[in-house]
């Protein structure tokens, strides 16, 4: 691990952290949503070692496959193994999955178990990948559309270049939150970032759908 990208990590968990006191000072409970995927781990590691009332403070995942937790490949997992440990083991954590065979059946249960949580949320951290996409929300998604224009809490999604089924939260509840951050590592990142903020394209870059309001950018090389 580069050490400019464990310095980034550092600094985005030092404002999490600060973000959550501030919201815990004068709120019962705080929620943190936060995305999966290998970059995240070392802020992750960061942010489990700060000392906040876990107890009050709920976490959730921006997006999910539709595998069991137990998966290697499962985000929820990812939050256990690298969040939820030492003193942040306390956290009330909120899955995006059930045991329904696939997300279109579960996503009513989940939109419900996410509703009761204290939106706004303190902040949504997202990802972005080469192809432009953040959460769940692919460019060769045929549920994008929905994804990007409904006010339910989630969305299950189907799309040819991932395998698995997934779920994701909308962008009109990945919008309600206080303060948004993009994580990113990487020159390839940056140089996608530069294509998106130079057009408007939603359908085809979907992170731009986050590019009109504050965002917060933490990039390293």
């Amino acid at each position: 691990m580069s050490t400019s990208r464990e310095h980034l990590a550092q600094q985005l968990a030092e404002a999490v952290a600060e973000a959550l006191r501030a919201d815990l000072a004068h709120q019962d409970r705080a929620l943190l949503v936060v995305s999966g995927g290998s970059t995240p781990v070392p802020f992750f590691h960061a942010l489990a070692a700060k000392s906040l009332p876990w107890s009050r403070i709920d976490v959730t995942l921006a997006d999910e496959r539709w595998v069991a937790e137990s998966a290697s490949d499962s985000n929820a997992r990812l939050v256990r193994e690298h969040l939820l440990t030492a003193e942040a083991a306390a956290a009330n954590f909120v899955p995006l999955t059930t045991d329904d065979a696939n997300p279109e059946q579960g996503a009513a249960v989940v939109g419900e178990r996410l509703a009761g949580l204290s939106w706004p949320a303190s902040m949504v951290i997202l990802g972005m990948g080469d192809d432009g996409h953040t959460a769940s929300l692919f460019p060769d998604s045929q549920e994008l559309p929905l994804a990007l224009s409904t006010e339910a809490t989630v969305v299950a999604v189907r799309t040819p270049s991932q395998p698995q089924a997934r779920i994701t939260l909308s962008a009109d509840r990945l919008h309600q939150a206080k303060r948004h951050v993009l994580h990113l590592n990487g020159e390839g990142k940056r140089s996608k970032l530069a294509a998106a903020l130079s057009g408007d394209d939603v359908q085809a870059l979907p992170i731009r759908a986050f590019l009109a309001c504050p965002l917060a950018i933490y990039w390293a090389p």
